[in-house]
């Protein structure tokens, strides 16, 4: 039995804590103007005051045998609940840490070099792994696992993946080829079974891709190192819209041909994407069944507007042909009867 004044020592001790806690973390909220710094300060306070709890109430239980007391004993190493507790602190701290970092230190390291968003997703997720894999390192070594002593179960494991997960090791390689050789990045607009998307997160085993519908695909890493992607923002961003025309046989072609460059000056305006080089130009394709059929070539720097910008030449083209007299025939057919 613990006497009266154990406890009230304890719980004074508490209430000590948590008054210093309250009147370090609103003072930092007056004192500190930018959101980065006070986010940063904040979590350090928050786990130097959860530390401090974690030193606390072992010093206040360490007559306890229960809490030092090995509940589980194999061969040379033994654990306890403290050692448990110490190594889910390891982790989870590294976690936090992790988290922090790439919220609120590695940009400002990313923007004074200018990497693209790609890059940044390949060093968080490597920077991640690392401070994970070092935290896992040191928790194993707190319960008094050494790492020599995982080669059996790394080898077990080995065999594991490679007859019973084949699947699951061959995406995961694939996953860490893409990070590093980047075939696709995050930002890419690709084009996977007809289906056009921005890939939006690159995983371990599996890339998201976002489509123009605001859905996800989930595709396997492996699908992308061993099919044929389209990758349109690969090593060059521009793209070719082609808008086909067609105008009746009465049409004067050379005006045809004016009033379609004029509808890429005109929406270029509004759309500084579409680029002055290579110039848009207008192709003379065929003499049709029913029209003279004409194809608009316009270049763009970001296929991210691919849509949008030929929805408005398709308006604007149809408003000066409008204008003009123009017509765009409807497909027509001759029919002969005998008698």
């Amino acid at each position: 039995m613990f006497e009266i004044s154990d406890w009230m020592f304890t719980l004074i001790g508490l209430v000590i804590i948590c008054i210093l806690y309250i009147f370090i973390r609103q003072l930092l909220r007056h004192l500190l103007k930018t959101e980065k710094s006070k986010a940063i300060l904040l979590a350090i306070l928050n786990w130097s005051t959860l530390f401090v709890l974690i030193i606390y109430t072992v010093n206040y239980f360490s007559d306890s045998q229960w809490l030092f007391d090995p509940f589980f004993t194999s061969g040379s190493f033994s654990i306890s609940i403290f050692l448990v507790a110490v190594a889910i602190f390891i982790i989870a701290l590294a976690t936090r840490i992790s988290s922090l970092s790439k919220t609120y230190i590695l940009p400002s390291i990313y923007d004074k070099y200018n990497l693209e968003k790609g890059i940044r997703f390949t060093f968080n997720s490597a920077f991640h792994y690392v401070i994970l894999l070092i935290a896992i390192i040191a928790a194993l070594s707190t319960l008094g696992i050494k790492l020599s002593s995982l080669t059996v179960f790394a080898s077990v494991l080995g065999v594991g993946i490679g007859f019973g997960m084949q699947n699951i090791a061959s995406n995961f390689i694939s996953g860490l080829i893409i990070l590093f050789e980047r075939p696709i990045k995050v930002g890419d607009r690709v084009i996977v079974d007809n289906i056009i998307g921005d890939v939006d997160e690159i995983k371990m085993r599996a890339t998201i891709v976002k489509t123009l519908d605001n859905e996800r695909i989930i595709i396997p890493n492996s699908f992308f190192l061993e099919e044929k992607v389209i990758n349109r923002s690969y090593s060059d961003t521009r793209l070719r819209l082609v808008i086909p025309v067609g105008v009746s046989y009465e049409s004067d072609v050379e005006h045809v041909e004016q009033l379609l460059l004029h509808s890429v000056e005109a929406i270029s305006q509004q759309w500084p994407t579409i680029l002055k080089t290579p110039k848009p130009s207008v192709h003379f394709v065929s003499f049709g069944d029913s029209s003279l059929d004409f194809k608009l070539f316009v270049w763009i720097n970001n296929p991210i507007y691919e849509f949008r910008i030929k929805s408005d030449l398709h308006f604007m083209i149809l408003k000066q042909f409008r204008q003009h007299q123009i017509e765009i025939p409807f497909p027509q057919r001759d029919i002969h009867m005998s008698s």
